[in-house]
C-alpha cells in the first residue's frame, strides 16, 4: 500500500463518519511555546474550550509537523525531523467509545492490519487511580474483542497533559502493532489549572495523532521507516559503497525537512526556524563534503522528494527550495574547508572550541561533535548553547553601549531558562529519591524538552520517577527563589554545591542556589540562566528514562 492511498483511505474513512477535511496548517505555529508545528492538534487547540467556534465538531486532517528535539538521534531506524501526523478531532460530538470503535476498524479493515496490544491509563499511580480509564478498557474488551490483551499503564505515560500553564487533558489509549506505537488516542476530558488540579470539561474532545511513517512501515512490512516508499526512492539517489547507512538517512530525512521549511517562508539565518534551517542544510553539506558526494544529487533528492509529495502538498516549491538551499551552499563552502582544517588542528573540542568553529566557519555543533570524534568527548549541546548566550550578550551589551539601548532585540528564550531549571530541580529531587549523589554527564536543552545523563548502575523504576516528579512539582509550587553568587571554587565546593557537569572550573565560579541560602533545596555549580522563583517553570512532566550505554542513564521531561 503506498503512501498516498494511505493518506487517501484515512481521510476517505473519517469523511464516511461525518468529519470535514481541514487541511494541513503551516509548519510555522501561532504558538509561541514551540517554534515549529508540533501536532495536529496544535491548530485545533482553542475548540476544544469553545465547540462553537470550530469550523466543524468533528474533524479529520493530514498534518506536516516538525520536532527538532532529537535532532542528534537522526540517523538510527526511528527519528525523523519532518513527519506527517494523522489526526481525527471531535469537540463535544463523541467520545471515547466511538473514538476507540473508529480506530480499530481503520486499523484493522481498511488498512488490514493486526493490532498487537493497546495500553489505557491506570491511574497516576497504583495508590491514585482517581481518574483510572475503565471505560476504554470496557469498550475495547466488553464491545471490540475480548481477545485483544489491554495493558494498564501508570504515570504520564498514558495521560496527555497541556502545552502551557494549564488547558485541555486527559487520559490516552495507545494502539500497537508490530511491537511499535502507531496510533495515540487522547480523551480531552478534564481542564488542568494553574495549580495543577483537574476539573471536568464540560464537552469531551478526542485528540488522535498516528505517524504516517510508522503506519507506512508496518503497512508495507518493513524494519525500518527508511525503507518505505517515502524515503527509498530518496535514498536510491545517493552513492551507496562506503558511505555508512547513518548519512544516507540523515540526508534524506533533513532534504525533506529543508524543502518543507522553506516552502513554508523559513529562510536560513542565525535565530529561530532559520536556525534550524540552516542547522539542517549545512548538515547535509558537510556530510556531502565528507563522503565525496556531488551536491547535484541533493537537487535530484528535491526533485524526487517534492515528486512524491507534490498531490498532497501542491505548495511544494521545487525552484525556490533548490535556489536557497545552492545559495547556502555556495556561501558555506567558502569556510567549510578551512575549518573542517581548523578543527582536526585542534586538540580539545570544549564548548569554547566549538562555538569558535561554529562563529568562524559555520560548523554546526552537531557535524563538529561527529567529526572531532574523541577530542569531543566532553562536548555537550547545553554548554555550547550557553557559550553561543554569552557571545551575545557581550554583543548586545556593545551594542547598547554604542547606540544606547535602541532597537536592540531581547534574545533569551525563556523556555529554555525554564528547562534549564527544570533540570537542576529534577537532579536534585532524583538524588532525594535515590538516596545518594548523582554524577551527571552530560545535558541537552532545547525550546521543547530537557534531557540529562548521569551514572546509575540499574533502571530508575517508574515509582521513584513518579517520586521524582512529584517532589520536583512541589519544589515548583513552593515558589522558592532562584539566587546566584560567585565565589572561589573551593569555597563553592565546600558549602555543598556540586559540580552540575563534567567541566574544567575556574578559580572564581558561580553558584546557584535554589531555595535559602541555610535550607537549600539544590546548589550547584552553573553559568546560568536561570528563572527567579521556581514557580516561573510550570509543570514538570519525565516523559523518559532509559539507557545510554553500560552505567549511564537518561532522563528526558518537559515543562507546561
Amino acid at each position: 500500500m503506498k503512501h498516498q492511498e494511505i493518506r487517501d483511505k484515512f481521510l476517505k474513512f473519517f469523511e464516511s463518519k461525518g468529519h470535514a477535511i481541514v487541511p494541513s496548517s503551516s509548519l510555522l505555529s501561532n504558538d509561541p511555546s514551540v517554534l515549529f508545528t508540533t501536532a495536529g492538534m496544535q491548530q485545533f487547540k482553542p475548540y476544544y474550550i469553545d465547540p462553537s467556534s470550530a469550523p466543524a465538531k468533528s474533524i479529520v486532517s493530514i498534518q506536516k509537523c516538525m520536532r527538532t528535539s532529537d535532532v542528534d538521534e537522526v540517523g538510527d531506524a526511528v527519528h525523523l525531523t519532518f513527519f506527517e501526523m494523522l489526526g481525527n478531532f471531535s469537540f463535544g460530538e463523541y467520545g471515547k467509545r466511538e473514538a476507540i470503535h473508529y480506530a480499530h476498524e481503520f486499523v484493522t479493515k481498511i488498512m488490514g492490519l493486526k493490532i498487537d496490544y493497546v495500553t489505557v491509563f491506570a491511574g497516576h499511580s497504583e495508590d491514585d487511580t482517581k481518574y483510572a480509564d475503565s471505560e476504554s478498557q470496557s469498550v475495547w474488551n466488553d464491545e471490540i474483542d475480548h481477545t485483544i490483551q489491554v495493558k494498564k499503564v501508570y504515570g504520564t505515560d498514558n495521560f496527555w497533559g497541556p502545552t502551557g500553564n494549564e488547558g485541555p487533558c486527559g487520559p490516552t489509549t495507545e494502539i500497537y502493532v508490530n511491537g511499535i506505537e502507531i496510533w495515540n488516542i487522547v480523551f480531552n476530558q478534564y481542564y488542568r489549572h494553574k495549580d495543577g488540579q483537574l476539573s471536568e470539561l464540560k464537552f469531551q474532545g478526542i485528540d488522535t495523532g498516528m505517524g504516517l511513517e510508522r503506519l507506512a512501515m508496518v503497512a508495507q512490512k518493513k524494519d525500518n521507516i527508511f525503507e518505505t516508499d517515502l524515503f527509498e526512492p530518496l535514498i536510491q539517489i545517493l552513492p551507496g559503497e562506503g558511505i555508512p547507512v547513518r548519512v544516507h538517512r540523515i540526508i534524506a530525512d533533513h532534504c525533506r525537512a529543508v524543502a518543507f521549511l522553506i516552502s513554508d517562508g523559513v529562510i536560513p539565518s542565525n535565530k529561530e526556524q532559520g536556525y534550524v534551517l540552516r542547522r539542517l542544510m549545512r548538515r547535509v553539506i558537510v556530510q556531502c563534503h565528507l563522503h565525496g558526494i556531488e551536491l547535484e544529487a541533493i537537487q535530484e533528492i528535491f526533485e524526487k522528494m517534492i515528486e512524491l509529495y507534490r498531490e498532497m502538498y501542491p505548495g511544494l516549491n521545487l525552484e525556490l527550495v533548490k535556489s536557497v538551499f545552492e545559495q547556502e551552499n555556495q556561501k558555506f563552502q567558502k569556510t567549510l574547508k578551512t575549518g573542517l582544517k581548523e578543527l582536526e588542528k585542534t586538540e580539545t573540542v570544549d564548548a569554547p572550541a566549538a562555538f569558535k568553529l561554529f562563529e568562524s566557519y559555520g560548523l554546526p555543533f552537531e557535524i563538529v561533535k561527529e567529526v572531532a570524534g574523541d577530542k569531543a568527548a566532553g562536548l555537550n549541546r547545553e554548554d555550547f548553547e550557553e557559550e553561543r548566550k554569552r557571545h551575545q550578550e557581550i554583543s548586545r551589551a556593545g551594542a547598547e553601549k554604542k547606540f544606547g539601548g535602541h532597537g536592540i532585540a531581547e534574545g533569551d528564550d525563556f523556555r529554555k531558562t525554564r528547562l534549564h531549571t527544570a533540570t537542576h530541580v529534577l537532579a536534585a529531587a532524583l538524588e532525594k529519591v535515590l538516596g545518594q549523589k548523582i554524577q551527571q554527564n552530560g545535558s541537552d536543552i532545547t525550546v521543547e524538552r530537557l534531557r540529562f545523563d548521569f551514572q546509575f548502575s540499574r533502571k530508575i523504576t517508574s515509582e521513584e520517577l513518579k517520586q521524582t516528579e512529584e517532589i520536583a512539582n512541589e519544589i515548583v509550587r513552593k515558589n522558592l527563589s532562584v539566587s546566584a553568587k560567585e565565589m572561589p571554587l573551593k569555597e563553592a565546593l565546600d558549602s555543598g554545591a556540586g559540580a552540575f557537569f563534567k567541566m574544567k572550573y575556574p578559580e572564581r565560579v558561580k553558584v546557584y542556589t535554589i531555595g535559602d541560602e541555610s535550607d537549600w533545596f539544590s546548589k550547584e555549580l552553573c553559568g546560568g540562566p536561570h528563572v527567579s522563583h521556581t514557580a516561573e517553570i510550570g509543570r514538570i512532566t519525565i516523559t523518559k528514562e532509559e539507557s545510554v550505554s553500560g552505567g549511564n542513564r537518561r532522563i528526558r521531561a518537559t515543562v507546561d
